[in-house]
């Protein structure tokens, strides 16, 4: 359902839109929340953090159309205007449009166009969310994105509209290039840096493909989440080609590239972590999985993927497994039963 907030002082036009647009009212793909003037679109919009875009009037009482549009982006920076007004004259449109609008409609109003200009702006706006979320997501792209959004994905509102702290079911995977720390002490920065970059790319590759996420570089190690059906199958089988694809790899500087990899998957917590004061928050997941997927890595040799025995019980009839017994990790009470996987 998209939420449409009408600003408009005409007190026969909530009952004309309601008629108009009964079907959809009923359908629930519209729903409206209408307001007098631009003040009471700001008390509204701040009611209905969820609007996607505003129908505003120019000529109101105590706070004009024009004027609104100054100050919506402050309060629902998602959200698109479309002005509808009979003053619809060159300075108008280009004042309004200068000031953000989205588009522009003339009084009195042809309502085939205006709902015609509704859905093309609710196209916009869902296009504009989903590509917000698919950053949050996928944090190898912040690479790619302009440092005004990126400030924009630190703000108060983005926070509120777009992120939900939530428990969920993930598969996480450490993949850690052995060895590299070395390389890194005697070879120049640049070297080091293209070296790391190439590596990464084989690793992002096979992750994608398999429908996971980058949650983070960290040093010489990556962490990958992996979500929806089949979550811990994807995640190794993308590790089980990133070892083979890394091994396949030349040796560059007396250097062979090889990878330890570990796998964990369970309940974890979802959310926006960081410093609002900063404008950082990463969108990533915590709790014991994740930390234990970084103790396998860190027990893993070169070339080796491991997993704990919870996984082992629900992959074994699909991938082939080696029991390496029972394992002291780190911050773990009692050891744990590890298994690699072969192929």
């Amino acid at each position: 359902m998209t939420k449409i907030l009408v600003a408009d002082d005409e007190a026969d036009l909530e009952t004309l839109i309601r008629q108009k647009f009964r079907q959809k009212i009923r359908e629930q793909k519209y729903e409206f929340v209408f307001a007098i003037n631009g003040n009471d679109a700001l008390k509204k919009l701040q009611e209905n953090p969820d609007v996607a875009i505003v129908l505003s009037d120019i000529n109101m009482p105590e706070m004009d159309g024009l004027t609104l549009l100054t100050k919506l982006n402050e309060v629902s920076p998602l959200s698109k205007t479309v002005m509808v007004s009979a003053y619809g004259d060159m300075d108008n449109i280009r004042t309004a449009m200068n000031r953000g609008a989205f588009d522009f409609v003339t009084k009195p109003v042809n309502f085939e166009d205006l709902e015609l200009t509704m859905e093309k702006t609710i196209k916009h706006v869902n296009q504009l969310k989903e590509t917000l979320q698919a950053i949050k997501e996928n944090n190898i792209l912040k690479m790619y994105v302009d440092q005004n959004v990126l400030n924009f994905m630190g703000t108060r509102e983005y926070e509120s509209s777009l992120t939900a702290n939530e428990t969920v079911e993930a598969t996480v995977a450490f993949i850690d290039i052995c060895g590299f720390t070395a390389i890194s002490e005697k070879e120049s920065p640049d070297t080091v840096v293209k070296m790391l970059n190439r590596y990464f790319e084989v690793i992002v590759k096979e992750i994608i493909s398999q429908n996971g996420t980058v949650d983070k570089f960290m040093g010489d190690c990556v962490m990958a989440v992996f979500k929806s059906e089949f979550h811990l199958d994807r995640a190794i089988e993308a590790c089980l080609a990133i070892r083979n694809k890394i091994d396949s790899l030349p040796v560059e500087l007396s250097f062979a590239p090889k990878v330890a990899i570990g796998i964990n998957s369970g309940e974890v917590i979802s959310g926006n972590i960081g410093s609002s004061t900063l404008k950082r928050l990463d969108f990533t997941i915590i709790g014991d999985v994740v930390n234990t997927a970084q103790r396998l890595q860190t027990v893993a040799g070169p070339s080796q993927i491991l997993i704990s025995e919870n996984c082992y019980e629900k992959v074994k009839q699909s991938f082939n497994c080696k029991s390496i017994g029972e394992v002291k990790v780190k911050n773990k009470s009692t050891g744990l039963h590890l298994y690699e996987v072969l192929n």
